[in-house]
């Protein structure tokens, strides 16, 4: 009996060094992993190269930065489809005021976010008060600020002055005496190892106050050690690369919304009260929770993270121009549904789009790595997306746990840090629009 019991404890601690969970919600996790070790072999180890990887996370943040206000969107349980035409209209925007009005470039960021938040505030409006679905709202809004563009561009390319292409192609400046490295890139990857490190002894720290077990001394110490391990190889690679490049500062851009919005969606009562208007916005009424507030601000944040990708994108360019923007709301929203998150709402987290948007990222950059054409990673990115949620839908069907939803999923031990969490209503709410605690009977 004795035996039975210690064998138990082990496979749960095995468990949990995979976050508490089986290993089929980490299909995606372990999928990313598997294509980048895929392509690593086919391009003869071109893919963990340290100027494929400062490429990688350049020509690709931009969407990722979109993915995460995507899935907030969608949690919500809306879609948008206008992400890539703003992103275009403001990057005109902000390359027109530079150009034509000498704004000082630090000026025309702040611009454009404003510029975002009008076009937001406008399509929130739309969406909350007056009552049409976002669908048709954001597809009005992509002919709007195509042609928006167009206009104001008069379909040409609008140049942009050096000191605004750093948020888009300048990376992390050498500091400090010669190593071979860059090393701001090693100090960020140091700040990284100390934080993985804590978050675990804290987690731990706060498992034991709130009164249950915390995963046994091992487990915590081989993951922070694989964590850590990979934390240090990817440093080593970014601060590796050729003179004058290191981690982009776009990198830093992302890194920092991604660490700002998993602390919103999983901390803050906005955060819980977007889950709960996608998960049953009726009941979220109830629980005193006002929907029109929520979905005004989920449509305006998106708009500013869509001006901010856009300025991102022109930076890089160098130029605005007409074509900026094309099928962006698509590899969006194909990061999203890849990492985890439900089309009917309510389910969804930032790591887990994040991880998806990496997933077509590296794929999309192996293909060409590879010499594959445009047409057939257009083809074959289309069957990655509908063959990852087809699966996840028929594992649901069977009653099997979703390989797309393993971060949302509810679990008997403690919540993992991205699982979605309770609808919990505002403090502030009377007690009668609170629910009974008990049915009568």
């Amino acid at each position: 009996m004795a035996t039975e019991t210690i064998k138990t404890s082990e496979s749960g601690s095995a468990r949990k060094l995979f976050g508490g969970g089986n290993l089929r919600q980490f299909g995606i996790l372990f999928s990313l992993i598997a294509i980048i070790l895929l392509f690593q072999y086919l391009t003869n180890g071109l893919t963990l190269s340290s100027g494929n990887l400062i490429n990688l996370v350049s020509q690709y943040s931009y969407i990722l930065i979109l993915a995460i206000g995507m899935v907030i969107v969608i949690i919500a349980g809306h879609i948008d489809l206008s992400v890539g035409s703003v992103a275009a209209f403001v990057g005109i925007v902000v390359a027109t005021s530079m150009k034509d009005w000498n704004l000082p470039w630090p000026l025309a960021i702040l611009f454009g976010l404003f510029v975002g938040m009008l076009i937001g505030a406008w399509q929130g409006w739309w969406v909350a008060f007056v009552g049409v679905p976002a669908f048709i709202v954001t597809l009005a809004g992509m002919l709007i600020f195509r042609g928006g563009n167009q206009l104001i561009g008069n379909a040409n390319t609008v140049p942009v002055p050096p000191g605004f292409t750093t948020i888009g192609s300048g990376y992390l400046p050498e500091v400090g005496p010669y190593t071979g490295y860059n090393n701001l890139t090693l100090l960020l990857g140091l700040i990284i190892v100390i934080a993985v490190i804590w978050r675990e002894i804290r987690a731990r720290r706060v498992q034991r106050i709130m009164g249950s077990t915390p995963s046994t001394l091992w487990v915590s110490v081989v993951k922070v050690v694989l964590l850590d391990a990979v934390v240090i190889y990817a440093t080593f690679l970014f601060a590796g690369g050729r003179t004058g490049t290191s981690f982009p500062v776009s990198g830093i851009i992302l890194g920092v919304l991604v660490l700002v919005y998993s602390f919103i969606t999983r901390n803050t009562i906005f955060g819980r009260h977007v889950y709960a208007v996608g998960g049953n916005k009726l009941a979220a009424e109830m629980s005193g929770v006002k929907s029109r507030r929520i979905n005004f601000l989920v449509m305006m944040n998106m708009s500013i993270l869509a001006a901010l990708a856009g300025m991102i994108f022109v930076a890089r360019s160098v130029a605005s121009g007409p074509q900026d923007g094309l099928s962006w709301e698509l590899d969006a929203i194909a990061a999203v549904f890849i990492g985890g998150a439900a089309v009917s709402g309510g389910i969804g987290t930032v790591t887990g789009s994040i991880i998806g948007g990496l997933v077509m990222a590296v794929l999309n950059n192996g293909l060409q790595l590879l010499g594959v054409g445009s047409d057939r990673v257009q083809i074959i990115k289309g069957l990655v997306l509908l063959i990852a949620v087809g699966v996840d839908v028929w594992n649901k069907k069977q009653g099997r746990p979703s390989i797309l939803g393993f971060m949302t999923r509810n679990r008997k031990t403690t919540p993992a840090p991205d699982e979605p969490p309770m609808v919990v209503p505002d403090s502030g709410t009377p007690d009668t629009a609170r629910p009974p605690a008990s049915m009568p009977s």
